[in-house]
């Protein structure tokens, strides 16, 4: 009996390690139109889905984001009591009226051509199975729907302040993700989304004078005209309403957006896909947007050269009239102001293919993972581009997170994006600390080992929902150092980073300087060292946690490696081989990559202070 249960227990542990990541696919066909008049969509979706889970599913979850965009949902109740509502929200959505806010109904539900029970609660669809999906198999959900697209709030919706038309973004019944952890069926109150891989099949009839820009390709451009046919093709557009027909092969969402005053163009990058532009030509927009075409070309060379190579054949840049989103193959960005904003809101949501759309990690439960790695990229990008802020182009994104923790509202980045007391607070952690991680991350590994470990992470986990741990072990594996210790104290915790120079004395014509930790998170400590002849030295102290060193980043400067710092030491002394009075400054942390949130402390220049560090009181 005992043999019996070990030979279970390992074959089960076998199984489920084999099944640990399986990856669920939804592949939607629909047909739908939309009335300009009435601003309603009906339509027939057919959903294939597979369970490739080990588990029998006796329910399926439905989003149904346009929900909440009605009085007495949740985000407008959590917009009305939170001590920081997003300002494009507010109490909007409390005063929509009828034929304004939206709406999701389900006219009909089949499973495999039988009826099918199902409950709304809020913006989530339950559906009871009339027949057990059982691991390895699929089943078709047949379903017929109408909406009615909200004036635009947030996101998504019509006749935004810019005057687009339509933003068609969440805007059909979407599955919910089922993985390993369950059903990730969240309500619809604020941010972030999940999605399950497929592919789409999607016809969109609405009014001949419309131009849709959106995610997939167009397949029938020779009908549709407005920019997209070849040069030189006729375009036999039929009379009346015109349908558009779109396919797009393995994605977690499908988002579009249509408007007559649409002026459509075309650039493609080399080695790259093919870029559309999509925005109203006026005095505003056509000197910015006809710029913004070498930026974006220009990003997409950087980022398949930095962090792996974008997947797609195509992409497309939409005026969409709130801020800037991200969506599969397109983005939805503000078109007017100037082009400063312009470009580094497109360069920002162009940066979400790679960790929104092609990694796709779960944004509900690890925002940072997508928005944080999303503002690196963008930030060393548009250094690139710009040739400014080469040196620190993260330095904003520090100053962030200082003002927060300064204000006393930070909370730990490891919880669901939606449950943040304040915004700042969600922001801060999912745009800045997010961020910041990659750049200590680079700052423990060094920058060589960083940039490999960044492209072996994206072609290792692209396309399958990478979690926190698959990332640092990455890493790890490509740095060989250990790293767990860093992302577990930046991610589950407040904890913050502080060195200072506490005491300098002189024996022998040596030099010995201590250091001290005087916050909590530990940190391997570079300190450099310039003479009064102007030689530097660069003394790097690795943390004893990372079981290694990091490679030599500047051969410029003269490296000495030093014994490991147990993270149990809150102080650590050196001796540097020459007397202070060779010695010009000392500088912790030289650059400022370590998020000390007190730098007083980390500089001491010999010819003016060396005398408050050699004072036997400190």
């Amino acid at each position: 009996m005992r043999t019996f249960t070990v030979v279970f227990l390992l074959c089960f542990s076998v199984a489920f390690s084999q099944d640990y990541r399986w990856q669920q696919r939804a592949d939607y066909f629909m047909d739908v139109r939309l009335d300009v008049k009435t601003h309603k969509v009906s339509g027939t979706q057919k959903l294939t889905y597979t369970n490739n889970s080990p588990d029998t599913l006796r329910k399926v979850y439905y989003h149904l984001y346009y929900n909440a965009f009605q009085p007495g949902s949740m985000m407008d109740v959590r917009s009305r009591n939170i001590a920081d509502p997003d300002g494009r929200v507010t109490d909007r959505i409390s005063k929509l009226k009828d034929d304004e806010i939206g709406y999701q109904h389900i006219e009909n539900l089949k499973q495999d051509g039988k009826d099918i029970s199902y409950k709304v609660i809020g913006t989530i669809l339950e559906v009871d199975l009339a027949k057990p999906l059982l691991p390895k198999t699929k089943t078709t959900f047949d379903m017929k729907f109408t909406s009615q697209v909200p004036v635009q709030i947030r996101r998504s919706g019509r006749n935004n302040r810019e005057g687009i038309a339509y933003s068609m973004t969440q805007w059909y019944p979407k599955l919910a993700e089922y993985d390993y952890q369950g059903w990730h069926a969240y309500q619809y109150v604020a941010r972030e989304f999940h999605g399950v891989w497929g592919d789409f099949d999607v016809k969109i009839t609405i009014d001949p004078a419309f131009v849709i820009g959106g995610t997939g390709k167009l397949q029938n451009p020779d009908k549709v005209g407005h920019g997209y046919e070849k040069p030189g093709t006729k375009v036999t557009r039929p009379a009346g309403e015109l349908t558009w027909h779109f396919v797009a092969k393995n994605v977690i969402d499908f988002a579009w957006a249509a408007d007559p005053d649409y002026t459509h163009s075309i650039v493609q990058v080399p080695e790259g896909p093919e870029v559309h532009f999509f925005f109203q030509k006026n005095e505003k927009t056509a000197d910015n947007w006809k710029k913004l075409e070498d930026y974006v070309v220009k990003h997409f060379q950087f980022m398949n050269r930095t962090f792996g190579k974008y997947p797609y054949e195509v992409y497309s840049v939409i005026q969409g009239g709130d801020g800037g989103m991200e969506y599969p193959m397109c983005t939805l960005v503000l078109g007017e102001g100037n082009f400063n904003g312009l470009a580094g809101t497109t360069v920002h949501e162009i940066c979400h293919s790679w960790y929104q759309a092609v990694l796709a990690s779960n944004e509900s439960l690890y925002p940072w993972m997508d928005e944080g790695f999303t503002t690196f990229a963008t930030d060393e990008s548009l250094a690139m581009i710009t040739n400014t802020g080469a040196e620190n182009p993260h330095s904003s994104t520090y100053a962030g997170y200082f003002s927060l923790v300064r204000s006393g509202l930070q909370e730990p980045i490891s919880q669901h994006s939606d449950h943040y007391t304040t915004n700042r607070a969600y922001g801060t952690a999912a745009y800045n600390m997010g961020s910041m991680l990659l750049n200590h991350v680079k700052y423990i590994v060094g920058s060589e080992n960083f940039y490999k470990g960044m492209r072996n992470y994206y072609n290792a986990w692209k396309f399958r929902h990478p979690e926190p741990n698959d990332f640092i072990r990455v890493m790890e594996k490509t740095s060989g150092m250990q790293l767990r210790w860093f992302m577990s104290y930046w991610v589950n915790t407040t904890k913050r980073i502080d060195y200072g120079v506490k005491s300098i004395f002189e024996r022998e014509k040596n030099t010995f300087i201590t250091l001290e930790r005087i916050a909590e998170l530990p940190m391997p400590v570079e300190l450099l060292v310039t003479y009064r002849d102007g030689s530097k030295e660069l003394h790097y102290i690795p943390l004893n946690e990372t079981i290694g060193s990091k490679p030599i980043d500047d051969k410029s400067v003269k490296r000495v490696d030093l014994e490991a710092w147990p993270w149990v030491n809150p102080t650590y002394t050196l001796a540097i081989g020459k007397p202070s009075a060779e010695i010009a400054s000392i500088e912790l942390d030289p650059s400022m990559r370590m998020a000390d949130i007190d730098r007083k402390n980390n500089k001491v220049d010999f010819t003016k202070d060396l005398k408050a560090y050699t004072n036997p009181t400190r």
